[in-house]
């Protein structure tokens, strides 16, 4: 029977080789809660990868971990959409401000009863030291004042004295910063520690970092907003924080001591005076007042610049990764002229926002510069007039300089730390951005309000079973609609349609990486599922990793691997399988798509699906290979999607995508008839032309004479 003459079964109909049209068990209704915890289909694991989980669960326990354990992690903060009256100008700004909240939403768990349980004591330890170093600070200022007393009333004795006690204090200030750099880097590492894990489990959960590539929103480069960007967040917020803390005592203490010895200031003033209350405090306020506005204003836009200057350095670094990953097809192609103008553009936009920031950093250090500069003398030259009259000792004169630098600096500390403030200020902004996208996708998968594909268990013993499924893109778009099918137990069936039907979305919602839909897709309760993609994933490190990959690398010998790798035609490999080589850019695309054959014979699933994974095989290796598979796993349930034709004589059943208004729809499912013998290219033209039909009926002819 030619593929023109097979009559279309009804969709959902009766497997290749069944006597009679199965008809379907009545399902139990269940809650939506219910549905939406049941676990989309993943391999099982076996007893030694358990093993090693539960061994590296171990080593773990005493790290940070993002939630408690027995604890259901909380569900994402609700979003918050600017109000429709706002100018986009406001709605920008309002954006920004709940960027920064969103942040701190998370970044608080880690002090939280979810956090480490060290972060507390680190914090509280970290926060007794730097009370303790302003205390030894003040034990300096003291000793300045009599340390100079003695030399100007030449007191040997006491100079000498004190001489022996500044190496105590100086040792007792130097371990205090010692411990308190301990303390404060420690809380930075354990804090990164503790949001790297959040967000990566996040990220990786449930195909959360391929369904970011589907959705809009304000998250590219996510590796650069996790490695890069969240270091920043974490680290900043310790030292402002640690930094204002130290800076509001300090000034707190020394403010006191300038008002003391400072005293009040007579100024004479046309026959009468004017005095002056603590004049070098008042001093100290004007001048850090002048200095840190005048960082502000001239700093204003150093958040956007900064903002700005950290997503163009991680397109950069985006254009670099993709020349390297796809390294042989420019070579091939020869595109690197237009790869170079690609990455000298995207560089210019980096070094145009260096060279605006550039000015940002000249303008804060001409404030930043002279500040420091007249900061030591300002305080000698306001007490020279009474040191002078005799009413100010040289040791009193020496605590207010030493004082009044230490005020100042505390003041200054906007001064001084205003462009990592900014830096701060963009890069917690970003990795916002990113949880912002991770939480709508979580939102949508815990809501009922938006139409979500469900994975459970077939009730029937089918192996697989499309019910009413629909696949749809995040904005409701419809790309596969009202799809009914069931397979069976070692059925092997074919996708078919034209380009652009949706046959491989439906493959990704059948494996439970496109979400957006509506509909069930259920497996049988003890199914092992393996994915074999058009493009061939090759882990880094040796061969062997590779080949056994997901799994690890030790699950199998290396005699059951150089098994494998001979009857997928890669017997000549089995010398480097410890060799430790870049063999993504060393196999050619039919070496990788063989190799995820050899993994797919290791493994032994249950049902495997193949989205275009004989694509870069040429049709006798594609022939041999599913002979192969067939052969070596007779009982798996394979569903293919692919274009050649000659694939139909290693499946039993096809099944038809047409495109259609409001999304593709299966308009055929088919039995097909394993053919007897395989036709070569010649031949299969000869019978297409119409050639070798009229030789076999002239044979009939003769034979009937």
């Amino acid at each position: 029977m030619s593929q023109a003459e097979r009559k279309p079964k009804p969709i959902g109909g009766k497997p290749n080789g069944a006597a009679k049209a199965r008809q379907k068990k009545p399902r139990l209704e269940k809650s939506r809660s219910e549905k939406r915890e049941e676990e989309k289909p993943r391999p099982q694991k076996s007893h030694e990868e358990k093993s090693r989980e539960e061994k590296s669960a171990g080593e773990k326990a005493a790290e940070p971990t993002p939630e408690a354990v027995g604890e259901p992690a909380p569900p994402p903060p609700e979003s918050v959409e600017p109000g429709p009256k706002l100018t986009p100008e406001e709605a920008e700004q309002a954006r920004k401000k709940y960027l920064l909240r969103r942040f701190w939403i998370s970044g608080r768990g880690y002090w939280g009863r979810r956090g480490d349980k060290l972060a507390l004591p680190f914090t509280f330890g970290l926060l007794v030291l730097i009370c303790v170093n302003v205390g030894f600070q003040y034990g300096i200022n003291v000793w300045n004042r009599k340390f100079f007393d003695a030399i100007e009333q030449r007191d040997v004795h006491t100079v000498y004295m004190l001489s022996a006690v500044f190496l105590p204090l100086v040792a007792g200030s130097i371990s205090l910063v010692v411990a308190q750099v301990y303390l404060r880097m420690t809380i930075q590492r354990r804090w990164r520690s503790w949001m790297s894990t959040a967000v990566i489990a996040r990220w990786l959960a449930s195909g959360r970092y391929y369904q970011l590539n589907l959705v809009a929103g304000d998250h590219t480069n996510p590796e650069a907003r996790i490695s890069e960007d969240l270091r920043i967040a974490t680290e900043s917020p310790v030292d402002f924080i640690s930094g204002v803390l130290h800076a509001f005592l300090a000034a707190s203490t020394f403010i006191v001591v300038l008002w003391t010895i400072g005293g009040a200031l007579t100024l004479p003033l046309d026959g009468a005076s004017i005095t002056i209350p603590g004049f070098l405090v008042v001093t100290a306020v004007i001048y850090a007042a002048i200095t840190s506005t005048s960082m502000v204003v001239i700093g204003r836009h150093f958040v956007q610049l900064s903002e700005q200057k950290n997503q163009t350095e991680a397109e950069f670094r985006y254009v670099l990764t993709r020349v390297r990953e796809n390294g042989e097809s420019i070579a091939l192609l020869g595109g690197e002229d237009e790869e170079r103008s690609g990455i000298d553009n995207t560089f210019g936009h980096v070094l145009r926002q260096w060279a605006l920031l550039t000015g940002q950093h000249m303008r804060t250090a001409l404030v930043s510069q002279v500040s420091s500069l007249f900061a030591p003398v300002v305080p000698i030259l306001l007490c020279a007039p009474k040191f002078l009259e005799g009413s100010m000792s040289l040791g009193a004169v020496m605590q207010a300089a030493s004082a009044f630098a230490i005020v100042q600096s505390a003041f200054g500390w906007l001064v001084d730390n205003y462009p990592r403030l900014a830096d701060w200020n963009a890069s917690a902004r970003r990795i916002a951005s990113l949880m912002m996208s991770l939480d709508g996708l979580e939102r949508a998968e815990r809501s009922e309000a938006f139409g979500r594909i469900r994975h459970g268990k077939t009730e029937d013993g089918a192996m697989l079973s499309l019910d009413d499924l629909s696949v749809t893109l995040n904005d409701g778009t419809g790309v596969v609609k009202e799809t009914e099918v069931e397979i069976e137990p070692g059925e092997r069936v074919l996708v078919a349609g034209e380009s652009g039907t949706g046959k491989s979305t439906l493959v990704r919602a059948i494996a439970g990486l496109w979400p957006w839909g509506g509909g069930s897709v259920d497996f049988h309760a003890d199914r092992r599922l393996f994915m074999l993609p058009q493009r061939s994933y090759i882990p880094t490190g040796t061969l062997r990793r590779a080949v056994a990959y997901p799994a690890a690398a030790d699950k199998w010998t290396v005699k059951k691997i150089s098994a494998a790798l001979d009857k997928v035609g890669l017997g000549y490999l089995k010398d480097r399988l410890e060799e430790d080589a870049p063999w993504d850019q060393t196999l050619s695309g039919g070496e990788k798509q063989r190799l995820a054959f050899a993994r797919l014979l290791l493994h032994e699933p249950d049902i495997v699906v193949l989205d275009e994974a004989t694509s870069a095989l040429d049709e006798k290796s594609q022939d041999k290979m599913m002979q192969t598979v067939i052969r070596q796993l007779p009982k798996v349930t394979i569903i293919s999607v692919a274009h050649r034709a000659e694939l139909e004589a290693f499946h039993s059943r096809k099944i038809t995508l047409e495109r259609r208004e409001g999304g593709a729809k299966l308009v055929s499912d088919v039995e097909l008839i394993p053919r007897k013998r395989k036709r070569n290219l010649i031949t299969r033209a000869l019978w297409g032309s119409g050639v070798q039909r009229r030789r076999e009926a002239e044979r009939g002819g003769k034979r009937g004479s």
